[in-house]
This record gives structure tokens, sequence and C-alpha cells, in this order.
């Protein structure tokens, strides 16, 4: 990998940029915009948002700005949790669409998984849920389907489907590495996408980081991206600000030892977001 905007290939196939901008708190205003299209002129190839985060309208609006053909583009969204279930996701699935504003989308995923901490028929819920993503797939109206915050006991009933999926986004960071989910996503070809990887910037100050990443005349920000590139996954690092934007994609100059990759990712839990799939009350 040299460049931001550099791809790995999915399970079917399908091209991934490395590293996303993600979108979350991003406003539904002319800022969403002008970010996504600073994020194109710094390298970016690769969106994401979702329905929950309610900035689908000038996401799409930031794709069309940007002067890229809209296949140059990999733009992913999500459907929420009170859309589960087959029709339900349909129906949302088409107001993502018109939202955006596109006649496709790269990458559809299920924003957290029914588990059974809500419903004693979770399992069900999420294979219902992930029927409508296939049917989608299969139209070709979606290029990769996949799961967000999916850990190993909520994918099992779905790795024996048709069309297993082909990315789990979940959070990971220094101080939250989820090994286990890591692990299993690996050994089934399933592509790790990190969401808050700086762990919503709470890492930002972490002694450990501040003096490794001063070794390589680095950020911290830059240090916790290249070493989500370097465990295998895709980080979706997010900001409005340009000049933070590009700062997030010099991470292809420079390798973090093995010996410092070891002390990162020995680090104690901390950074975490309060949210676990098992627990979520939304």
């Amino acid at each position: 990998m040299k460049h931001v905007g550099d791809t790995i290939t999915l399970q079917n196939g399908y091209k991934i940029p490395t590293v996303g901008l993600g979108t979350w708190k991003f406003p539904e205003d002319q800022t969403t915009i002008d970010a996504i299209c600073s994020a194109v002129t710094s390298g970016y190839r690769h969106i994401d948002t979702a329905a929950y985060y309610q900035n689908e309208i000038h996401v799409g609006k930031g794709v069309r700005a940007c002067g890229l053909d809209r296949g140059q583009l990999f733009v992913t969204s999500k459907v929420w949790n009170t859309d589960r279930g087959y029709e339900k996701t349909m129906a949302a699935f088409e107001q993502t669409m018109a939202k955006l504003n596109l006649e496709y989308l790269d990458l559809y995923l299920i924003h957290w998984p029914a588990s059974k901490n809500q419903f004693d028929n979770w399992e069900e819920i999420n294979l219902s849920t992930w029927k409508a993503l296939t049917e989608l797939y299969k139209e070709g109206r979606i290029k990769a389907i996949g799961v967000s915050n999916f850990l190993p006991h909520h994918l099992e009933a779905l790795m024996q489907t048709e069309i297993p999926p082909m990315v789990n986004q979940i959070e990971f960071h220094p101080g939250y590495m989820q090994t286990d989910v890591l692990e299993y996503c690996k050994k089934h070809n399933i592509v790790v996408e990190a969401w808050s990887p700086m762990g919503a910037g709470r890492l930002l100050t972490n002694e450990t980081l501040m003096n490794i990443a001063a070794k390589y005349h680095k950020t911290t920000a830059q240090l916790c991206i290249r070493w989500c590139l370097q465990n295998g996954t895709i980080p979706l690092p997010k900001s409005i600000n340009p000049a933070r934007i590009l700062d997030n994609t010099n991470v292809f100059d420079f390798v973090i030892s093995d010996e410092d990759m070891s002390i990162i990712n020995a680090m104690p839990y901390c950074g975490k977001s309060v949210t676990h799939p098992d627990s979520v009350n939304f």
C-alpha cells in the first residue's frame, strides 16, 4: 500500500480502498459537501455514511460535486436498527438511495446486530435483514454487502447463507483491538473496517502512543491509522478540517516496527465507546 486510494479485494472480487472517510456527526449542510471534496482532493476514494447519521443527502451531493466519475468512488451506507427485517430493510434502502441520489451503492451494511438482550428471535431478525441485502446485491444495486458491530456469535448464522458477509465494520483502535473478532473475520475472509481508529479522539493524548509517534516524526492520529493498516484493517478516520483530512493520508511513508506494534497491541483497555453489541438498547 502506497496511497490512501489503493485497494484490496473483497471475497467477491470487488475492490475497496484501504482508507475511508468516516462521516459520523457530519452535518446535513454544505460542511459535509466541502469535507468530501477536500477528502477527494487529498486522495480519498472511500466515503462511509449511514442512515442514522442523517447526512446522506449532503454526502450524495458531495460525491456528485467532487469532480470524479461515480465509478471512481466507493460509497457505503447502513441500515439502522429500527429498520431491521426484510420488508423494512427493503424500504430503508430505497430511502437511502433517494437521499444519496446515486444509482448504486458500493457497500451496504447492517449497522448493528439484533441481539439476545433485546430479542428472543434475534438470529431470525438478523437473517431476514440479511436476506434483503442479499437480494439487493444479486440485483446489482449493491456491489458488496456486510455488517457492522457483529461479534462472532452474531456472524455464525449469516456464514451459512448463500452469500456470507464480505465486510465487518467494528470499533477498532489501540486499547480495544477486539482480537477475537479480527481473527474470526480473517479466518472467514471478511474484511474488517475500523471505526473510531483514534478512540473518538481519546487516544490523541495517550502518552504511550505520543512517545511512539514521535520516534517516526508522526502525529498520534497518523500512528493510529498506520497501526490499523498494519493489523490488516481499513481505518475510517473522520474530520471536516481540510488540513487534518490531508494529514490522515500521510501514513504510507513509514512502517511501525514489530517491537512497537507489539507494544501498541498490548496496550491496556482504553478509549472504547460505551456501547457493546450485546447490550445496546437502541
